[in-house]
């Protein structure tokens, strides 16, 4: 397939119960990381490798999410405004370089995940696509994730990432003295980071009402038909409040993420 063939589904309809602080007014993909939501950073990083058609699987407060993309050129752009004029419309604002395609579709507001990606039959075509949650960043090569994917010749292809401990590792000698002290080192096992990569036949296993990492992943695991894409780079995710802001401390720093230029 062309690059520009493929899509990419991002996973935007979930409440976010744990980061209340930001989600109670919002959806999850529009928090803040430094200048924009994180949705923002996720399909950059997409873009970054050429992929620049997406899919938003949309539900709770979506319509919000639409409504970002809708003033998407007022918000990221300098204009002039003439108050006294009757139409009342910007000058001179720039179009922005970002030239992706968005589809927005309403999954519903208490869909699971498999459920989601199930709705978007339709959207994605006959052929492979992509996909991944909307909460979580990292320095993923999605090239060659893609190129994996095809060579492995799976029905889907996900990203395992090492996790951050959330406690500080200790070692020590043999007289129970210190020598190192890690501050939440990353721990050596694999976890889904999203990232995916299907194959149409997918929707064969997905159902309306089921989660894709409890029901079609473990069927597809047990057949032989999952393929890891090992990411040994930087993977972080927007679950609590406490990752909210370790992510926009990671931005402040230099988001290991960001390899789009400015």
């Amino acid at each position: 397939m062309k690059d520009s063939d493929i899509k990419v589904v991002i996973l935007c309809g979930g409440m976010g119960t744990r980061l209340k602080e930001e989600t109670e007014f919002k959806p999850k993909p529009l928090v803040q990381v430094g200048p924009a939501p994180i949705l923002w950073h996720i399909m950059k990083i997409y873009s970054h490798y050429g992929f620049k058609d997406f899919v938003l699987a949309l539900g709770y407060r979506g319509d919000m999410i639409k409504h970002f993309f809708l003033d998407y050129d007022l918000m990221t752009s300098d204009f002039t405004l003439k108050l006294n004029s009757r139409g009342k419309s910007p000058e001179s604002c720039q179009r922005h370089a970002d030239d992706w395609n968005v589809t927005f579709v309403d999954t519903g507001l208490d869909t699971k995940t498999g459920g989601r990606i199930k709705k978007l039959e339709k959207h994605v075509g006959d052929g492979l696509f992509m996909a991944t949650y909307g909460d979580g960043v990292g320095d993923v090569d999605i090239r060659k994730l893609l190129e994996m994917h095809e060579k492995k010749g799976k029905t889907m292809t996900l990203t395992g990432v090492h996790p951050s401990s959330k406690y500080g590792h200790l070692s020590y000698d043999k007289n129970d003295v210190l020598t190192e002290f890690s501050e939440k080192p990353f721990l050596n096992e694999y976890i889904n980071g999203g990232f995916f990569v299907f194959e149409n036949s997918i929707f064969d296993h997905l159902g309306e009402d089921e989660m894709l990492e409890s029901k079609a992943i473990p069927e597809l695991t047990a057949k032989r038909e999952v393929a890891l894409y090992r990411h040994d780079g930087f993977w972080h995710c927007m679950d609590t409040y406490k990752d909210y802001l370790e992510l926009n401390d990671f931005w402040k720093k230099g988001a290991p993420w960001k390899m789009w230029g400015d």
